[in-house]
């Protein structure tokens, strides 16, 4: 007798051993309430704060695995087709088909071909202990008996319906694909529930061999299906090369993206590398079946679709990507996230509100902030915006204003509202440079680059920020001048973590100044004209922003709810055709805050303490008006009612060194000849009290003038009169080192 006859014999006998009663100890079975339970799919689920899906993403990248889905969820021709292929006996066995059993251990003692004798509930068996799943050998008798044995204990236990659909559902067709939900919808791009006949014919024909050809696969969908059209059978052939295009055609696909809305792929994907970095995914921590976000999917959809909607009208003008960000003033959570325009753009996968470009004119009314808290100007003061050239390291700096033209004297609130270029410059050359990179930084800007790296040009925004740093900044505004981080895992996440307390990095008078500035559509008139899309039904504080060589497209801005910030450009880094501040990202900006704002209309927030309201008049040469006189807010201690364009222009309590200045040692020269002369720009009489010269907070001396040995590194100056800062500049000192432990001399 041959060992194939021998096998067949006493797996026969070990199979009637177990129908007669003998109980081998096998692992327990669990309850099909435990599998499901346990089910992880291999496509996260991301939720907004209401529970609403607005992505999957894929985290379990050695198998497929979707949603574990219900058998009253699944066609009916799928069930045939299953049960008719695997396990035609399935509803009246018990778990082992004898009959089957029988006719198989014949079939392999005369070396005849006929079905295996695993009944469905054995192949579930196998699939919930791996002990008894069938090796790449073959199994064993051992392993076969207890396979029957675990069947039996299933069919004890479970409904029948329990069974099937967990088989079903667990079950691999092909490579990756394990489910019938997976299969489905990679295979056919629908749900399990719309499966056909002919479609169920290939599931079936799939699992008796995953991995056989397409031309095999075929062939089996083909007998499957004709069996499944008795009691009138088609003709043997009849309707097989329909079954067989069909086939080829679904072996074919390469995936597809998982089922559901696919709202948020950027936003997902940063979560998805924050989990896993706090441990998610492995064995102590699987993934949970859904994660919450603080995204809203009504805000996300109205800002991917307003994105999609003007990105497909400025096709034509060179533009292929966007981003949009919408925040939670009150508690910084992202309730809309859009990375890009999906399909319309070649780097659809590249996340424009984490990129960092050049900010453009967007940094302007953190300048005049900082000018009001210093109290160097005030909305009122008259600028002049004429051609001007500055001496930086780089060379000459000649600025120019976006439509290369000038307006002569104009107010700080008209500079700013009309987004001038010139006048922003003078203010920031008042601050300098590296004041102003501080006071970014400190917005969480994140710039690499010290002031004087970026010169004057830092005013007009020619460091490079991130949507989502800047927006924040925007909402420190919104808020007053209270900073926080921007939330992604808000309450419900399981990375959630309590509200960061906010901490004041902008004075709130000078804050309500800016806002007030931007949220006057009177101000803006000269460059955007009256009737712009920055005009809003409710309170709104907006700016805009162009980069060089029209790169850049910028809107952001606040209401007393949320802060929207927007970005048009391409990714690619290549310049738009003729997109400005109102034709690019304003009326996306616009069409949200409209939506955002339907139901109840923005509300303007009331002036804080340390501000005062007063009648202003604008003096030009000769006497002339140069803006219509009207009321204008200040600072305390700062307003007056006259404004004269020849006024003395402010400036700096330090004359020298000047902020961002580089000092470069000698060797060859005697230290004394190389003293740094600290000088300040105050009236020659006496103030009183004395002024006084602090260097990296030690006191050096007193009096308008301070010689000062220079010390290698990086230094802050104050001067101070009393316990008042009048004005603070950075510089540098190169070209000889410090021994260890030295102190710098006073």
């Amino acid at each position: 007798m041959t060992g194939v006859r021998r096998q067949a014999l006493a797996a026969l006998a070990l199979a009637l051993g177990i129908g007669l009663g003998a109980a081998p100890a096998w692992s327990a079975v669990p309850t099909f309430d435990e599998v499901r339970r346990v089910w992880v799919p291999s496509d996260l689920t991301v939720v907004d704060r209401h529970g609403v899906p607005v992505q999957t993403v894929r985290v379990d990248t050695g198998a497929r695995r979707l949603d574990w889905v219900p058998l009253t969820a699944m066609s009916p021709a799928l069930l045939s087709a299953i049960v008719h292929s695997e396990d035609r006996r399935f509803w009246a066995h018990g778990g082992v088909d004898w009959r089957g059993v029988a006719a198989s251990a014949w079939g392999n003692l005369w070396n005849t071909r006929t079905r295996g004798a695993s009944t469905v509930t054995m192949q579930l068996a196998g699939l919930l202990d791996a002990d008894l799943a069938r090796p790449s050998q073959g199994r064993t008798v051992v392993a076969k008996v207890g396979q029957a044995w675990q069947a039996r204990q299933l069919e004890a236990r479970w409904r029948k319906t329990d069974i099937l659909e967990a088989y079903l559902n667990l079950v691999s067709f092909r490579g990756e694909l394990v489910g019938v939900h997976a299969l489905s919808w990679t295979l056919f791009g629908k749900h399990p529930h719309g499966l056909d006949q002919r479609e169920a014919a290939i599931a079936a024909a799939l699992v008796r061999g995953p991995n056989a050809t397409p031309a095999v696969v075929a062939q089996r969908a083909c007998q499957v299906w004709q069996d499944m059209q008795a009691p009138v059978r088609p003709a043997p052939g009849a309707g097989c090369a329909a079954l067989r295009l069909m086939t080829e055609s679904a072996l074919q696909r390469q995936g597809g993206a998982p089922p559901g809305d696919a709202l948020a792929p950027h936003l997902a994907r940063r979560l998805v590398q924050d989990a896993r970095a706090a441990g998610w995914g492995g064995a102590a921590r699987p993934w949970p079946a859904r994660w919450t976000t603080p995204l809203d999917a009504r805000i996300q959809r109205l800002a991917l679709e307003a994105l999609r909607r003007q990105l497909a009208e400025l096709q034509h003008r060179q533009v292929e990507d966007g981003a949009v960000l919408v925040l939670d003033n009150a508690t910084g959570e992202v309730r809309a996230w859009v990375g890009s325009g999906g399909s319309l753009s070649a780097a659809r996968d590249v996340d424009g509100v984490l990129a960092r470009r050049q900010s453009g004119s967007t940094l302007k009314p953190f300048v005049y902030e900082l000018a009001f808290e210093r109290r160097v100007l005030t909305p009122a003061s008259l600028l002049h915006d004429a051609p001007v050239q500055l001496h930086t390291a780089a060379g000459m700096y000649r600025p120019r204003n976006y439509d290369h033209q000038f307006k002569g004297w104009v107010s700080v609130r008209q500079a700013l509202g009309s987004s001038l270029n010139i006048p922003a410059v003078r203010a920031g050359v008042l601050l300098g440079p590296e004041a102003l990179v501080q006071r970014f930084n400190a917005l969480g800007l994140g710039l690499t680059q010290t002031g004087g790296f970026y010169g004057p040009g830092v005013a007009l925004g020619s460091a490079e920020v991130t949507l989502l740093d800047l927006t924040n900044a925007y909402r420190s505004l919104a808020r007053g001048g209270l900073w926080s981080p921007v939330r992604v895992h808000g309450d419900g996440s399981p990375l959630a973590q309590p509200v960061p307390r906010a901490r004041r990095v902008l004075q709130a008078d000078a804050s309500h100044l800016v806002t007030d500035i931007l949220a006057d559509n009177n101000a803006r008139a000269a460059t955007f004209g009256l009737d712009s899309v920055l005009a809003t039904r409710g309170f709104a504080a907006v700016k805009t922003g162009t980069s060089k060589d029209l790169r850049d497209n910028w809107c952001v801005g606040f209401s007393d709810r949320y802060t929207v910030g927007v970005w048009i450009g391409n990714a690619s880094g290549e310049p738009m055709q003729q997109v400005s501040g109102v034709t690019g990202a304003a009326p996306i900006w616009s069409a949200l805050m409209r939506e955002l704002h339907r139901e109840r209309p923005s509300r303007a927030p009331a002036p804080p303490p340390g501000l005062e309201s007063l009648a202003v008049r604008f003096e030009g040469p000769g006497g002339a008006a140069v803006e219509p006189p009207r009321t204008e807010w200040f600072v305390v201690g700062t307003a007056q009612p006259v404004f004269r364009a020849d006024a003395p222009v402010p400036r700096r309590a330090i004359d020298n060194p000047q902020d961002g200045s580089i000092y470069a040692i000698d060797p060859d020269m005697p230290p004394r000849t190389q003293r740094v002369v600290f000088s300040s720009a105050l009236p020659s009489q006496r103030p009183q009290p004395a002024l006084s010269w602090w260097l990296d907070g030690r006191r050096l001396g007193q009096g308008p003038q301070w010689a000062w040995m220079p010390w290698p590194g990086r230094h802050q100056l104050e001067l101070r009169q009393g316990p008042v800062v009048l004005d603070r500049v950075q510089f540098e000192v190169r070209g000889a080192g410090v021994k260890p432990g030295a102190v710098p001399p006073r």
